[in-house]
């Protein structure tokens, strides 16, 4: 079984990737499951937001305890994929971890898939503990221009306001920051695949041609109309409605249209030189592709 997560700072395109996989019909998917979030919490200080705190009692750190959310977190997933009458969850992390894994395979191998997504942005914050559990997984990193991803939260928080839309410009200006750089950190990992989302909308067939490469999808399955498992709950996020198709479109700019000349002055100077990144990621993208 592949076990593929895609993660990302948030509104960076993760979703629409996510879908776009999942219209291969060899793979399954599922919904954010915000699992490892919920498992070992401490959210904002991963974010390195100022006065944030791990949240964690010393003994969940040492006896590699799950925290109670994670446990409620696990139940509720192996609830919702019918698997009611499982024993109570486990009380150490690593057992949990291996029970979501294996409810995920179960649920691929019911739908007929050699392959599953997990897609929750904020699971880059835990990159380290998820690949030390799950040895096999592979990492897709969505990156979007950091300015292009204020912008999109700012509007999401404007017009469906989301607990984790929250924080301000400065706040997601810091956070998109560390996110690029923890994806950077990763690019000479072989297990992870960085991908600009502006490379999709440009070169479509060459980039999904390398992204196929690296999961390992085969080649001569035509892609589905649309995902053959669900990619979001659009009912309770419904901002996600037309990226759940998996249809690659140009994004809609809304970075001149929501801040003014002083806020945006502020922003490119805020945040990391993309252009720089986006040059790295995309001729290891065109390296891989050729290759």
């Amino acid at each position: 079984m592949k076990r593929i997560f895609v993660v990302g700072c948030p509104r960076s395109g993760t979703t629409v990737v996510q879908a776009l996989i999942a219209r291969h019909p060899d793979v399954y998917t599922l919904p954010e499951t915000g699992f490892f979030e919920a498992l070992y919490g401490g959210t904002q200080a991963r974010w390195g937001d100022p006065y944030a705190r791990d949240g964690r009692r010393w003994y969940h750190r040492r006896l590699h305890l799950a925290q109670s959310r994670g446990r409620r977190r696990l139940r509720e997933l192996e609830h919702g994929a019918g698997l009611s009458r499982r024993p109570p969850a486990p009380w150490r992390d690593g057992a949990c971890i291996r029970r979501f894994v294996h409810m995920l395979d179960r649920a691929a191998t019911r739908a007929e898939c050699s392959a599953w997504i997990e897609k929750t942005p904020q699971h880059l914050l835990y990159l380290d503990e998820i690949a030390a559990a799950v040895p096999d997984a592979c990492f897709v990193h969505v990156i979007r221009a950091g300015r292009d991803v204020l912008a999109s939260i700012a509007d999401a928080d404007l017009h469906q306001p989301w607990p984790d839309f929250t924080g301000g410009v400065v706040t997601w200006a810091r956070r998109w920051n560390h996110a690029l750089g923890l994806s950077l950190a990763r690019q000479d990992d072989p297990r992870h695949f960085l991908l600009c989302l502006e490379d999709l909308t440009r070169d479509f067939d060459g980039t999904w041609h390398a992204l196929r490469g690296f999961l390992d999808l085969a080649a001569d399955r035509t892609l589905l109309a649309r995902p053959g498992s669900r990619v979001s709950s659009v009912d309770h996020e419904p901002w996600r409605k037309r990226e759940t198709t998996g249809r690659i479109s140009t994004p809609e700019r809304k970075y001149e249209r929501l801040f003014g000349p002083e806020t945006r002055a502020w922003i490119e100077t805020a945040l990391c030189d993309y252009a720089s990144a986006r040059r790295q990621i995309s001729a290891a993208c065109a390296q891989s592709r050729s290759g």
